[in-house]
C-alpha cells in the first residue's frame, strides 16, 4: 500500500499540517498509521476519499485508438489508419474503442479530441494508442502527454518514426499564417495573404 506523509497529504488537500494534527485529535480524520518516531502517514485511499475520488481505481477503463487526418481528402488514409490501429490492439488483446477526427493537427477544438480528453479526465482511459505521434496533435504533444500522465493514462505510439505528410504540413502552416494575418492591417495583412496563396499554390496535393 502506498503511504503519504503528513506534509504531502496536507499539500494535496489544501490544508496546513497543523489542521491535520487537529483533525487527528478531534477524530475528524485519523492518519492510517503513526510511525514509532511519531510521524503521521495517510493512505492513497484516504486521499481519494477526501477528494471525492472514491472507487476511481475500480472503474473499468478502456483503451482508446485515436486516429486523425487533416482533411476530407484523406478519408481513405483515415480508414487505413483505423485498420492498422485496430489490428495492433486486437493482437494485444486490448478492450478498445476507436475515436476519429478530421481536422488540422494544430486545431485543439476537434470533436474527437474533446471527447478523448474528457474521458481521460474522468479516469476512463487506461491507454491511448496512436499510429504516429503527430496523429494525436501536431504541436503541443508534450502538453497532452502531461495531462494524460496526471490522470493515469498512458500513450502508446505504434510507429515512433517522425512523420508528417507534406500536404498536412502545408495546411497547418497556412492555418497559422491565416490566424496571424487576421490581426494585421494594411501592407502586412496583404503580405500574409500572399504567403498563404503561395503555400497553397506549391502544395502538391492541389495538382491534378
Amino acid at each position: 500500500m502506498e503511504f503519504i506523509s503528513i506534509g504531502e497529504f496536507a499539500k494535496k488537500i489544501g490544508v496546513t499540517i497543523q489542521t491535520l494534527r487537529n483533525w487527528d485529535k478531534t477524530g475528524k480524520l485519523k492518519p492510517n498509521h503513526i510511525s514509532k518516531s511519531g510521524f503521521r502517514y495517510y493512505s492513497k485511499e484516504q486521499l481519494n476519499n477526501f477528494l471525492g475520488l472514491k472507487k476511481i481505481s475500480e472503474k473499468e477503463k478502456v483503451v482508446i485508438g485515436y486516429c486523425r487526418v487533416s482533411s476530407n481528402k484523406q478519408k481513405d488514409d483515415l480508414e487505413r489508419q483505423i485498420e492498422s490501429v485496430k489490428m495492433f490492439m486486437l493482437a494485444r488483446g486490448y478492450k478498445f474503442k476507436i475515436i476519429t477526427d478530421i481536422g488540422s493537427g494544430i486545431n485543439y477544438n476537434k470533436k474527437g479530441l474533446d471527447i478523448l480528453l474528457n474521458m481521460v479526465m474522468n479516469y476512463e482511459v487506461e491507454k491511448i494508442v496512436i499510429l504516429y505521434k503527430d496523429r494525436l496533435i501536431g504541436f503541443g504533444y508534450e502538453l497532452i502527454e502531461n495531462i494524460c500522465n496526471k490522470y493515469g493514462t498512458k500513450i502508446e505510439i505504434i510507429d515512433s518514426t517522425e512523420r508528417t505528410e507534406e500536404q498536412e504540413l502545408v495546411e497547418d502552416l497556412a492555418q497559422i499564417v491565416t490566424v496571424f494575418s487576421c490581426r494585421l492591417q494594411g501592407k502586412r495583412a496583404n503580405k500574409a495573404k500572399k504567403m498563404i496563396k503561395e503555400l497553397i499554390k506549391d502544395d502538391p496535393s492541389q495538382e491534378d
